[in-house]
Parts: structure tokens; C-alpha cells; sequence
């Protein structure tokens, strides 16, 4: 199943908290069932949009890494 991406964010080279914050500002422009997904570089990001997923009820829907790079794919609640 081919998930069908509503938005992109590329977030390689910002450090913590920069991700989650750029993943919360596009996520709140979004329709709920919206999937955003998310490139990240920072080692931290992995635990970080996992916290952020189970505190703001957005489901992390994939994660994925290839060579250094965090993918992320979240669900708007």
C-alpha cells in the first residue's frame, strides 16, 4: 500500500528541537488523516517524534533510516 503524502518536510542538518518544531508548525496547516512525512539527520529525532507522537495524539505512521537519514511518516489527528 502506497501511502499518499499530503506534505514534505526536509529537516537534514537542523538540530533538536528544530524538527519537531518545523513538523509541528506544517502539521497544524494540515486536514486531519493528513500525512506529513518528515527527513531528518539528527540521531535525537528517532526518540524525539516518538515522544511527540504519543503526547499530541498525531500517529507515527512509518519510520524508516537509509544512510544517516531519519524518515518519518506522522498522521494529523
Amino acid at each position: 500500500m502506497t501511502l499518499q503524502i499530503t506534505q514534505m518536510l526536509d529537516a537534514r542538518g537542523l538540530s533538536c528541537p528544530m524538527p519537531i518544531v518545523k513538523t509541528a508548525q506544517a502539521i497544524k496547516t494540515m486536514p486531519s488523516g493528513g500525512l506529513i512525512e518528515v527527513l531528518a539527520t539528527d540521531p535525537g529525532s528517532v526518540k524525539d517524534f516518538a515522544a511527540w507522537s504519543r503526547t499530541t495524539g498525531n500517529e507515527l505512521v512509518e519510520q524508516t533510516t537509509d544512510d544517516g537519514v531519519f524518515r518519518f511518516v506522522l498522521r494529523r489527528k
